[in-house]
């Protein structure tokens, strides 16, 4: 897999460092209150493990899946949900916790989702914000690392179900996916 990769994005520790300081972020912002944190699986799931051990305050757990690109590196603009929340999103604050905002039509998709479900609040919490392809105007409330451009995985994200087991961000070579 290692060999697939143009460099390393970010390492385990720059990683960690990143989700504790976004988690004390969030975790000020939510003092007094129990949200919902959300994990999109199947890339978020990483991220959000590390993420809410991180937390300072007391959380509940659910988790969507849904799809938007299929086998595609392009978002097919329809948003498949594959799983849905099992919570009762009226008049809890939520914290959507994602991965990667690429074009930003999954996560402008689910906030209007749930708020039409009676969420009060809807909070976007990303590992990766890619800024080089942004279709929505969407912007996560709490990011740990910007991409302008470049195709990343490891730490959750994949290509084709394919190296979401590495434990850094890489960016993928050109010639992996543009064939």
């Amino acid at each position: 897999m290692h060999q697939d990769l143009e460099r390393v994005f970010a390492s385990e520790a720059e990683i960690q460092e990143k989700v504790e300081k976004a988690a004390e972020l969030v975790s000020d912002r939510y003092r007094g209150s129990e949200p919902l944190a959300v994990c999109v699986l199947k890339g978020g799931a990483l991220f959000y493990a590390d993420f809410i051990r991180a937390l300072t305050i007391p959380v509940a757990l659910d988790f969507i899946a849904v799809s938007t690109y299929g086998k595609g590196i392009v978002s097919s603009g329809k948003l498949v949900i594959k799983k849905d929340v099992d919570s009762d999103l009226r008049g809890r604050d939520v914290i959507i916790v994602e991965d990667i905002i690429d074009s930003g039509f999954t996560l402008i998709s689910l906030k209007k989702l749930f708020l039409e479900r009676g969420a009060k609040s809807v909070c976007i919490v990303t590992l990766l914000n890619k800024i080089g392809r942004r279709a929505h105007d969407i912007t996560p409330d709490f990011n740990c690392f910007d991409l302008a451009d470049g195709f990343a995985v490891g730490y959750g994200l994949d290509y084709d179900e394919a190296y979401r087991n590495l434990p850094y961000l890489g960016i993928l070579k050109r010639e992996i996916y543009e064939h």
